[in-house]
């Protein structure tokens, strides 16, 4: 996990996941069909193909909306989610009480003048241009990139947070970054779609770089200085699946030792550009190959080259908070040609997304006293102590694995923290300098204020009760520095039915199983394991358990590297091997405390299905989607997660249970030999 130093963004090692509803009001949902049955395809054999089977009928009713890549039941919270966020905001701009209504009427007001937007064009990132013309020298160039805060990821990445090998310290750590394509392979890939998208990418370039006042010679001069200089920094960028060794992409040293092996930029001075002054003596560097790299870049490439570099990010970043036509050009390019979204979602959804970068917690406040209340809080933390002891049963049976790594697993295991729904203290963004302004303005002051509270950090203890993401969140995370899994209120949201009306073994394979277990295992994936009991990535394993641990793994990566998405694009399975591993130990501990239940032990069916077959649908639902090429494309090359797809064939594939329930035999499409399915945990 980390947290972007200039921006408000946090970049989380955390995966899509559904759960249910708090008990919300809704008048149709007395009525509404069966929240499993009504999904299913039944021209599609289970036994052949689960995941279209369970959702295909949803699916084929509901087309993707031209604004979005991809649809699913996580869109359908989301729209629900937004509404409420929506109202939320027209009650505070109609009546800002309070010190929290008063800054989101401000950002909300500001963000949603698309005339003032549309009138001022370049107007706000001027100044920020001039100065970049100002500069004589790479020396200035780099002193006004540490002080500009929209300079999010120019050159490389900067974050502060814990320190992965001491948990209780905050440290600032370097990483590799810089490019304007998804991730390196963007730059080498020879496949059709990746060349096509590369190929179109300097004359976006050129485009955007026409705003800032180039003709259409020069800038598209400087389109091709920029796809060189990021070529470059490209081949020194690690894959996505060598980002995932923790051990290998951490490198602790002096300021010196990174002046040593990038020294053509002074860091110490970069560093105090950013307001750190103390504490910054020792860094962390991700990837010092490509610090190097970086270094010699800045000393052989023109100072032109690297001025419209600056420029050419500066505008990309800001491009949203600008007028439609510059916002325009920028979703044309990232949103439509690489992820395939045909049409921008509508302003007010936009806002509400930026809103929820820097004013999420604030929200939050709002958004839990309405939506969420004790009585939900308390039926899910008691639902992550049922998958706890699921999963404790598990490792005490382990024929795998020693006692001595047993006992020390156990340890990790009880010593989890989990959070339920919302923080129980909020963030005081009073600092925060909302106000009447420019949208650019408001988003600029949302970045300040996340800068300094990231720096403000350093040299205090670690306050393990913070939350990383807002409670109205559709999202959930492990996080393996504090031991933790964090499970905000906007996960358990299913729109259109009411908490009583979901059966326990919905509830247990659509909560249990694809959010709470699926965490509870991360701490014990590929990454998560390396970590111990107080979130210090330290070895607790015997050479022998972490062989044979790699063994079980890398019959999961040969499963998942067989699976084509799409074109010739295969599923890479050790990128992905975190997240399959969760997703699979998640169906296993849900299953494992649903068989305890009143429900599995009486086997009533509920519309037409028994409970066992209910739980396995119910964990399909989570992942009710589709999605279009494009964005199937990218993700393969830039998510650690399968798609949806394979989250659901993949795992129930090596489910032993599953070949039980539904009788799935040699021949058919979910069969894998007992020799070939995944034994973890």
């Amino acid at each position: 996990m980390k947290h972007t130093l200039n921006g408000a963004g946090i970049m989380l090692g955390v995966s899509l996941f559904l759960a249910c509803n708090q008990g919300q009001k809704d008048q149709n949902a007395q009525s509404s069909p069966d929240a499993v049955a009504v999904n299913v395809d039944t021209t599609v054999n289970p036994r052949q193909d689960y995941f279209d089977y369970a959702n295909g009928g949803w699916i084929k009713r509901n087309p993707i909306p031209p604004e979005y890549n991809s649809w699913g039941i996580g869109n359908l919270v989301r729209e629900e989610i937004y509404k409420r966020l929506l109202t939320i905001n027209e009650h505070a701009a109609a009546n800002p009480s309070d010190p929290i209504s008063q800054k989101i009427a401000a950002f909300w007001k500001s963000a949603m003048d698309s005339t003032r937007a549309n009138a001022d064009g370049i107007k706000p990132i001027e100044p920020m241009l001039k100065a970049i013309d100002a500069t004589t020298n790479i020396e200035q160039l780099v002193q006004l990139i540490g002080q500009n805060s929209n300079a999010t990821g120019m050159f490389c990445d900067m974050y502060i947070g814990q320190d992965a090998k001491n948990s209780e310290l905050i440290a600032v750590q370097f990483y590799q970054g810089g490019l304007g394509l998804p991730n390196r392979d963007y730059y080498f890939n020879t496949d059709a779609r990746t060349s096509t998208i590369r190929n179109a990418y300097p004359a976006h370039v050129s485009r955007m770089l026409q705003f800032t006042g180039m003709d259409s010679i020069a800038s598209k001069k400087a389109a091709e200085q920029i796809m060189k200089l990021e070529t470059i920094l490209a081949k020194s960028s690690r894959k996505l699946e060598m980002l995932r060794d923790p051990e290998a992409n951490y490198h602790k040293m002096a300021i010196g030792g990174l002046n040593k092996i990038a020294g053509n930029i002074d860091w110490s001075a970069f560093l105090k550009n950013q307001g750190i002054t103390k504490y910054a003596d020792t860094v962390i560097v991700g990837q010092p190959e490509f610090f190097t790299t970086l270094s010699n870049a800045i000393k052989s490439e023109p100072l032109e080259a690297w001025k419209n570099y600056v420029k050419w990010n500066l505008i990309s970043e800001a491009a949203p908070t600008l007028s439609d036509t510059i916002s325009n050009a920028n979703f044309e390019f990232y949103n439509k040609l690489i992820a395939g979204q045909d049409k921008q979602k509508p302003r007010w959804k936009r806002v509400l997304d930026a809103e929820e970068r820097y004013l999420g917690e604030a929200l939050g406040q709002l958004f839990v006293k309405e939506f969420f209340n004790e009585k939900a809080k308390k039926r899910y933390e008691n639902l992550v102590e049922e998958i706890r002891g699921a999963l404790k049963d598990r490792i005490e049976k382990l024929d795998w694995m020693s006692d001595s790594t047993k006992q020390k697993a156990l340890y990790k295991l009880s010593k989890i923290t989990k959070k339920v729904g919302y923080p129980d203290k909020w963030k005081d963004f009073s600092a925060m300098e909302i106000k009447e302004q420019s949208y650019y303005d408001n988003a600029i002051a949302g970045k300040k204020w996340w800068h300094q509270y990231y720096v403000n950090k350093l040299g205090k203890p670690v306050d393990r009760t913070e939350w990383d993401m807002s409670p109205q969140t559709y999202n959930a995370y492990y996080n393996p520095s504090n031991n933790e899994i964090v499970l905000p209120a906007g996960i358990f949201t299913v729109p259109g039915k009411l908490d009583e009306e979901l059966d326990d073994a919905i509830v247990y394979g659509y909560a249990g199983a694809s959010t709470i277990g699926h965490e509870i295992t991360h701490g014990f994936d590929d990454e998560g394991r390396q970590f111990d009991a107080d979130g210090n990535l330290k070895s607790w394993w015997t050479k022998e358990d972490e062989k044979k641990f790699n063994e079980r793994a890398a019959v999961m990566i040969k499963q998942f590297d067989g699976y084509v998405v799409v074109d010739s694009l295969h599923i890479n399975g050790k990128a992905t091997l975190g997240e399959n591993i969760a997703d699979l130990g998640g169906i296993l501990l849900g299953w494992d405390a649903f068989k305890k239940t009143e429900q599995f032990k009486k086997g009533t069916p509920i519309a037409g299905y028994t409970p066992s077959q209910r739980f396995f649908m119910g964990y399909a639902l989570g992942w009710l989607h589709h999605t279009k090429k494009e964005n199937l494309a990218r993700s393969i090359l830039t998510d650690v997660h399968s798609p949806a797809k394979f989250r659901v064939n993949g795992p129930f594939s090596d489910v032993d249970a599953f070949y039980e329930v539904y009788g799935v035999q040699p021949g058919d499409g979910m069969y894998r030999p007992d020799s070939l399915r995944v034994r973890i945990w």
